[in-house]
């Protein structure tokens, strides 16, 4: 059987790579363990949050699916941080869990050049150090030039629920075996790491009178660029408290958890720890947040976020029904810890595509990511540069300055992670600029030229910086001038206006918006702006003294990026170095001196000591010339 791409994996990772790859004209395979659970979100059925909501507008802005099927799918949608700054404000989605598998799987069905299979890949079939295809548990073997890996927890997966294991990606679901011997013989490092996920409770044995209610917001953000998303009743989530009573029961406890007793290897995710690690890393609190969200609008099953846990059944049940309102709670599904191997993404390059073997990409969990958002926006890029490899097309990356998607790429090949990754926001130096409102205005131009974006979506995308290009300039020019009436308006936001002063500058003042700038000046008024356009304008216009910052460090570190390492240079050579910078060196293989001044280990004075090096081989090839 002979395909283009092949798709190991239906999570979030696989399903954008396959949709890229088939749309992009690649006959493309995508591989899955169990049929049922394509998209399936075994932890939160949520999607978007801090920095992952900058992923989701990111992948959408190139062509992507995430945002277009939260919108179709969602059961809640909430800005937050609402109060702070633009870098940090992020849209959040509680997504109904199985509208949004069946709407995926409706995508993939209806896609051409995709086809979908059942089976477990066990073994990479390569030659001359080149991809050939697969092959399954029932030994049969599929042909392609490219093979994209998104195994999520599934290679070698085990789960632990006390001092119970059993093999296992996914509760219910079988591992994936033979693809890690697979790698490893082949010469990949293959790692461990953890992960969990909290119980599933029955809504029907809650008592919501206890928690504080949690809506959605009343004025409604989509994560897609695109327009005529649907408008859909809300469900709210609820917030409970652990108590003194659940710290006893979890340090009562702690004998019989796989972590604390050694049972399992690999390290879990720092910012999404299990409880039992919050209760003893933060010993000297009283109490932890837990938040109680439902799964769906047509089941009573519901999800208990922030209560991950490994302890045996019957501590969870106690652990649970010490929690104001579940008092007399029914666990529908246990939580459990899963252990699995990963690849570490330091042997991949930019493009998502391994070093040592052509046509091999991985992405997602695989490459010791940690979320949903950040799974699928691997998947993306890996898709569509497979389908470019064969093409024979520039595989494509992006840069940390014009993405959030660029800087979690240049993080996972360039530093050693040693715990699952988590996009957060201040893994970006450039975050002012990096915001979720402008991410087509970033990216949509990509998502064009690589033939993701339809021409119908280009135009109104050009329509929609015309128009934001447009208001721009009239506030620069426009003037207010002082009256009686209009300080009336703006003292109500603690403002007074005693000079002739530009709609633009008025603006950027603190305590005025955009909204009170329609009430004062009859031409805004007149203009109706879609919101989604003059909230960009106004966030541009009040931060734009630290936007311009932000663009000449952009600059500045752009000159470090133009200066190209050449593959062949031997850094164990340069006796100048510290060794360490040398070992560092020698296993990521930068491609130009502004990654490798990112390497952890890596002293400025090697980097001094690199440049100084390349620009003497520059020299020297000038004079030989």
């Amino acid at each position: 059987m002979q395909y283009d791409v092949i798709v190991v994996g239906a999570g979030h990772a696989g399903c954008e790579a396959a949709l890229a790859a088939a749309r992009l004209g690649a006959k493309t395979l995508l591989t899955t363990i169990n049929l049922e659970n394509i998209a399936l979100m075994p932890c939160n059925p949520a999607i978007g949050g801090p920095a992952k909501s900058n992923l989701v507008r990111e992948i959408d802005a190139l062509g992507g699916v995430m945002g277009i099927v939260t919108d179709a799918t969602y059961i809640q949608m909430k800005i937050l941080n609402r109060s702070k700054g633009p870098a940090v404000r992020a849209l959040r989605a509680q997504s109904d869990k199985k509208e949004y598998m069946q709407y995926m799987r409706k995508v993939l069905e209806q896609q051409d050049n995709l086809f979908l299979k059942q089976c477990i890949a066990t073994e990479l079939l390569i030659k001359d150090n080149k991809i050939i295809g697969i092959k399954d548990e029932l030994n049969l073997e599929y042909k392609a030039d490219a093979v994209i890996l998104t195994t999520g927890t599934s290679l070698n997966g085990r789960i632990f629920i006390g001092l119970q294991a059993f093999p296992a990606g996914r509760m219910g679901e079988f591992p994936a075996t033979g693809l890690s011997e697979s790698l490893n013989q082949y010469g990949f490092t293959i790692k461990k790491l953890k992960t969990g996920t909290p119980a599933r409770v029955d809504a029907r044995t809650i008592d919501f009178t206890k928690m504080d209610i949690q809506p959605g917001d009343e004025e409604l953000n989509f994560f897609s660029f695109e327009p005529n998303r649907p408008i859909r009743g809300q469900l709210p989530c609820y917030l409970t408290r652990t108590t003194k009573e659940t710290h006893k029961i979890i340090m009562n406890n702690l004998d019989k958890s796989p972590l604390y007793g050694g049972l399992i290897e690999g390290v879990g995710p720092r910012y999404c720890p299990s409880i039992e690690d919050k209760v003893v890393r933060f010993a000297h609190r009283d109490s932890h947040h837990i938040f109680i969200e439902p799964e769906g609008k047509d089941t009573y099953e519901t999800y208990v976020q922030g209560f991950s846990t490994s302890l045996p059944i019957d501590a969870q049940v106690q652990m649970l029904q010490s929690l104001p309102g579940l008092e007399n709670v029914s666990i529908l599904k246990p939580a459990y810890a899963v252990e699995y191997d990963h690849v570490p993404a330091v042997q991949l390059n930019h493009t998502l595509m391994t070093k040592s073997i052509e046509g091999l990409f991985c992405a997602g969990q695989i490459n010791g990511t940690s979320g949903y958002e950040e799974a699928a926006a691997q998947g993306l890029i890996a898709g569509i540069n497979a389908s470019r490899l064969l093409t024979n097309k520039e595989m494509i990356t992006l840069s940390r300055s014009s993405s959030y998607i660029g800087t979690l790429i240049d993080d996972l090949v360039t530093k050693d992670i040693d715990e699952p990754y988590r996009m957060l926001t201040s893994r970006s130096e450039y975050r002012l600029i990096l915001r979720q409102d402008n991410a087509d205005e970033r990216l949509t131009a990509i998502g064009y030229e690589v033939g993701l974006i339809s021409p119908e979506r280009w135009q109104r995308f050009n329509a929609k910086q015309a128009a934001i290009h447009k208001e721009r300039q009239r506030l620069n020019v426009a003037k207010l001038k002082p009256a009686e009436e209009v300080n009336k308006i703006l003292e109500q936001s603690g403002e007074h206006l005693s000079i002739t002063t530009s709609l633009a500058n008025l603006l950027k003042r603190p305590k005025l918006s955009y909204q009170l700038l329609k009430e004062v000046d009859e031409e805004t008024n007149l203009l109706d702006l879609p919101r989604e356009f003059y909230e960009q304008v106004e966030i541009e216009l009040k931060y734009s003294g630290y936007i311009g910052r932000q663009e000449s460090q952009i600059e500045q570190a752009s000159k470090l990026e133009k200066i190209k390492i050449p593959a062949d240079i031997d850094y164990q050579a340069i006796e100048q170095m510290s060794q360490e910078s040398r070992d560092k060196l020698s296993k990521i293989r930068p491609v130009n001196v502004a990654q490798a001044s990112r390497i952890g280990g890596v002293k400025p004075v090697d980097i001094s000591i690199l440049m100084v090096i390349l620009e003497s081989r520059r020299r020297e090839f000038i004079t030989t010339q």
